[in-house]
């Protein structure tokens, strides 16, 4: 059995979509990150997007764990030529596709970005990666929210659209767990 602790990176306070810019987060809240710390298991292998708010958000919590491991597939949503741009540009820029990416998620990509799906077998693939390189281990996993919610859509077995739905603050907690029988979904967008 594999516990994933998936962990949204500290806010960013940008009122843009924020994809592949490499914005810093935000964690001037100590006090919330040694609770998410203490909560997360102390004997876990501790992986995170290369992305400066994910790595930054890992190292927060890093004291007494493995050393941090970071991979680019664990990166948030490409968003294209709509990266910078706030919801409102976005719409007027594109405002049939803008509309179907969120509500057809799936094959539907920004323009020069990343579909669901696309993100989906990229964050799968490593997350099958690091099934075989640490079998039942707990792993704790600092990304961002399109990639959780696409980890929730495979181990819940929903759909993209069903899966958006779901809130994932930042510095939330999302456990999943893997085992031979399957997936199982455990507590979602938990804030210790």
């Amino acid at each position: 059995m594999t516990r994933w602790w998936w962990v949204r990176h500290g806010p960013t306070h940008e009122k843009a979509f924020t994809g592949w810019r490499d914005v810093p987060a935000d964690l001037s809240d100590r006090a919330k990150i040694q609770r998410l710390s203490a909560y997360l298991p102390q004997n876990a292998v501790l992986i995170a997007s290369d992305l400066h708010r994910a790595r930054a958000t890992a190292q927060a919590i890093s004291t007494g764990r493995e050393p941090l491991i970071t991979d680019p597939r664990l990166r948030e949503f490409n968003f294209g030529l709509w990266d910078g741009l706030h919801f409102s540009e976005v719409a007027a820029r594109d405002p049939i596709l803008s509309r179907q990416y969120w509500e057809e998620p799936g094959d539907i990509a920004p323009p020069m970005g990343e579909s669901w799906n696309v993100v989906a077998a990229r964050v799968g693939a490593c997350v099958d990666a690091l099934h075989q390189q640490h079998p039942n281990r707990d792993i704790i996993a600092v990304a961002h929210m399109g990639v959780i919610l696409t980890q929730i859509q495979r181990a819940s077995g929903s759909t993209p659209y069903q899966a958006l739905a779901q809130q994932i603050d930042n510095l939330s907690v999302t456990q999943l767990t893997w085992s031979t029988a399957g997936w199982q979904t455990g507590p979602i967008n938990h804030s210790p």
